[in-house]
């Protein structure tokens, strides 16, 4: 059972890993990410960090629809 725990939390990590750079890509810091300590700042560090928690806001937003609405669906099956 902690062989599946370590697979799912290594997945976890590398999905955020690739968030943090499609991010830094997008905000043109992924040539500071890639010299990490020397060239990042605090505040371009926060600048990542705050864009990636906007985007998994977005995408738990979305789900949580997207599950609203498959159980609405399946509720209004069950009433017919």
């Amino acid at each position: 059972m902690g062989h599946k725990k370590d697979n799912d939390r290594l997945r976890t990590e590398r999905q955020l890993d690739k968030l943090k750079w499609e991010t830094a890509k997008e905000l043109g810091l992924d040539d500071d990410l890639a010299s990490a300590g020397d060239e990042l700042t605090t505040r371009e560090a926060g600048k990542i960090g705050g864009n990636m928690v906007r985007k998994l806001v977005k995408a738990g937003e979305k789900a949580l629809a997207g599950e609203g609405d498959r159980k609405a669906r399946l509720n209004l099956q069950d009433d017919l």
